[in-house]
């Protein structure tokens, strides 16, 4: 949003200096982008006109003016602007003036004399534009300093408003802004109903009372085409950023400047029947006023006659209809669009406008009317006519309601950290257009049609700080004793796990919570999966039930950048589907469930490459050492935790374990599948697991106890079994019988041959035996 200072200062009084408003701006949630002065350094530039004019002697571009600057007295300056002539008053720099850091002096130029030089509006720092010289208005007086006929100097500022704030992308808006940050009044231009002459009239149609619940058109006959803009506005338009164009155009620009409201000007002649706001058909083709062509779909709203679309509604109006220097019958047309139809829609046609950046944002529905009886009377006082009635099409039921807010004065005490006066705080929200009933316990507001962004009383609260100034609210530390809780000894610590497997020479990864859905159909993890309702992108369309997925992702990446031997886990959060709850007759489903989760993934070598020892591939009892390493942080005993042989269709059916602990599932290890392998397009076996950390990090607390003074004795057994037994149902049988004498038990040797007979296999078992109360003897451990 561009405004000029000086046009703010007409609507509000302002008693503070340019950089102090520009800091009450800033403070107040409207950050001042760019500040940039106008007229500064113009001392020696006059109105001039000129009064005679002919070609140069000894050059075909240049012409050897005579110009009056109102001292009875003409000069002679040759200039080469391409539409100097004679009758044209424009800006001319006096010799002793300086402009742009060109001090002006007498010259010649191609041996004819030149005392001074007439400007363009780029030379002196008004415009960009450079095509010819600034002409300024034919009652322009002769020899008046340019400053004070363009009243300036002024500035034009540039806001940098945040989305929430469209009331201040008009004048009218920032000006009750303006009076309510600085407690003052202001002095908004109130325009008095137009009273038709006539009664010319063009019915308007909704079709899409939900994209645009209110239109309002209104027929103007005999304008005159060419009338010209008066200086003011003019300026007005160019300091907001605006270029102007011709009277009817500038007018429905400078009305968008002072409301806020876009509005839109036709040619009334081309407009076939009655106007009809509609969804645009699929592939329905519009020229626009930029003269490009484009392709409609169904969620576009057009501005059509009975024939034909004639704009793109909110956004741009059509090439066709457009007012020429031509139109002498011009329809006006002020409308409310809904956000939520033109949000998105100009960028998807590759368009930024000044209609579109404002009602994607939200524009005040009651400013149609007002904006179209404003430009009515401008257009009349201008290019003449002969106005007819305003004409409204409305559904009530769709517009914007205004809804009251309640704030409390405890909350807003307790948000703010301060008290603040009852009627500091009545007069703030009254001042800021809202209706305001004090009630009891705080008050009621209800926010003016331009406030899209009160809804609850935390805006309320919001708005009571900007105003009050944040700068006022004192700086406090926060006070009070922060409670340390000691660690639980019953659980192991999460970081405890990662330094583990750190240790371990696994490196930490983060994975995106979100997967693709086709990611986790691949694994056969889908069921129960969690979708979102607004995706980032079809990548990260459901939440991941798993953390392995994303895992092996970042393994393959590391792969793929030629890292041949790669080692990750993640901690983090799995999700799935809540179950469904009837409440009453409704079945309501509950939250996600989330499981905190540790997994890991492993290819390639089991060291680095060295010198000092052979290469050897990962496998199966590596990883499963790795898994080992952190169920021992437990601190558990040697038989509540096994490896079950088995797991997961995403598991090697022959290289796979369960880990299970007193009959409760922790988590799966073992090798990819290999079929999974294959899709996942990964040439090397990988080796994974994942974990609950809920059932893993249950920790034993140790009790201390006295060693056994008497000595261990060893007995070796080996027996014959089926090759299907696993260790663990061996090493649980073995427990079961010795009891508290054994101390320890493992496996030191297993064989394998025929004479044993097919499928069978011998386990040479080492037993530790020791008791706490006495030694024992050949014949005990026997």
């Amino acid at each position: 949003m561009k405004f000029s200072e000086n046009w703010l200062r007409e609507l509000v009084a302002i008693d503070v200096s340019r950089a102090e408003l520009v800091e009450r701006l800033t403070m107040a949630g409207l950050e001042v982008e760019s500040v940039s002065e106008l007229g500064f350094g113009l001392d020696g530039v006059v109105v001039g006109e000129i009064i005679a004019a002919e070609k140069h002697p000894d050059a075909d571009k240049l012409q050897v003016c005579k110009v009056d600057i109102g001292t009875g007295d003409s000069l002679q300056i040759v200039c080469g602007a391409p539409n100097a002539r004679i009758g044209l008053k424009a800006p001319l720099a006096t010799v002793g003036s300086n402009v742009g850091g060109l001090a002006i002096k007498a010259a010649k130029l191609r041996g004819v004399e030149s005392f001074g030089m007439l400007c363009s509006a780029k030379e002196l720092g008004l415009d960009a534009d450079a095509s010819g010289l600034l002409e300024l208005p034919a009652d322009a007086p002769a020899g008046q300093p340019l400053r004070e006929f363009l009243g300036l100097p002024d500035a034009s500022i540039e806001l940098k408003l945040t989305p929430n704030r469209p009331d201040c992308l008009g004048m009218r808006g920032l000006a009750l802004e303006v009076a309510a940050e600085l407690g003052s009044s202001a002095h908004l231009q109130e325009s008095e109903p137009v009273v038709a002459r006539n009664n010319d009239r063009i019915d308007v149609r909704l079709e899409a009372p939900v994209d645009c619940p209110r239109y309002c058109g209104r027929l103007v006959r005999g304008v005159n085409p060419r009338a010209e803009s008066p200086l003011w506005m003019r300026e007005r338009l160019r300091r907001g950023g605006i270029r102007p164009i011709s009277a009817i155009v500038d007018v429905t620009a400078y009305v968008m400047l002072e409301t806020g409201q876009p509005m839109h000007a036709f040619d009334s002649t081309k407009i076939d029947g009655r106007v009809v706001v509609r969804r645009a058909r699929v592939g329905e083709k519009l020229t626009l006023l930029d003269e490009r062509e484009v392709i409609l779909t169904d969620e576009f709203v057009v501005i059509a006659d009975d024939s034909k679309a004639l704009a793109l509604g909110g956004i741009m109006g059509g090439f066709d209809s457009r007012v020429s220097d031509a139109s002498v019958d011009v329809f006006l047309e002020s409308a409310h669009f809904a956000p939520g139809s033109i949000a998105g829609r100009a960028r998807k046609l590759g368009l930024h406008t000044d209609a579109s950046h404002r009602f994607e944002r939200g524009v005040d529905p009651d400013l149609p009317g007002l904006a179209i009886e404003r430009a009515t009377r401008l257009i009349l006082d201008i290019a003449g006519g002969s106005a007819g009635p305003v004409v409204e099409a409305i559904e009530p039921g769709r517009l914007p309601q205004r809804v009251q807010v309640h704030l409390r004065r405890a909350r807003l005490a307790r948000i703010l950290g301060i008290d603040v006066a009852d009627s500091e705080v009545t007069c703030i929200l009254s001042t800021l257009g809202m209706d305001v009933i004090t009630q009891d316990d705080g008050w009621l507001a209800t926010p003016p049609g331009s406030r899209f962004d009160i809804a609850i009383e935390e805006d309320l609260i919001e708005e009571v700080a900007r105003l009050h100034g944040y700068q006022n609210i004192p700086t406090q530390t926060p006070r009070g004793e922060l409670a340390l809780t000691a660690p639980r000894e019953d659980r192991v610590a999460v970081t405890d796990m990662r330094a583990q497997l750190a240790a371990r020479d696994y490196a930490e990864a983060i994975t995106y919570a979100f997967v693709a859905a086709d990611l986790l159909e691949k694994w056969g993890m889908n069921t129960g999966s969690v979708a979102l309702a607004n995706p980032l992108s079809g990548d990260l369309a459901v939440m991941r039930t798993s953390l392995l997925p994303g895992l092996l992702a970042a393994l393959t990446a590391n792969r793929n950048r030629q890292q041949t031997r790669v080692r990750l886990f993640e901690v983090g959060r799995s999700y799935r589907v809540g179950d469904t709850a009837p409440i009453g007759t409704t079945p309501v489903e509950a939250a996600p469930i989330e499981t905190d989760r540790i997994a890991g993934v492993a290819i390639g070598n089991v060291d680095r490459e060295q010198w000092g020892a052979s290469r050897r591939e990962i496998d199966f009892f590596d990883i499963k050492g790795d898994v080992e390493s952190l169920l021992a942080l437990s601190g558990s005993a040697a038989d509540e935790f096994q490896f079950r042989a088995g797991g997961p269709t995403w598991l090697h059916p022959g290289r796979c374990a369960t880990v299970v602990r007193d009959d409760e599932v922790v988590g799966h290890v073992g090798a990819l599948d290999p079929r999974l392998q294959k899709v996942l397009d990964l040439d090397d076996d990988a080796y994974i697991f994942e974990l609950d950390i809920a059932t893993l990090a249950r920790r034993v607390v140790p009790l201390a106890g006295e060693l056994s003074r008497f000595p261990t004795v060893r007995r070796d057994i080996a027996v014959v079994l089926v090759e299907s037994i696993a260790w663990s149902d061996i090493e649980t049988a073995i427990r079961d019988a010795v009891g508290t004498v054994l101390a320890k038990v493992f496996v030191f040797d297993r064989f394998v041959d025929q004479n044993l007979g097919i499928g069978m296999k011998s386990v040479a078992i080492g037993l530790i035996l020791q008791d706490r109360s006495r030694t024992l003897t050949d014949h005990d451990a026997d």
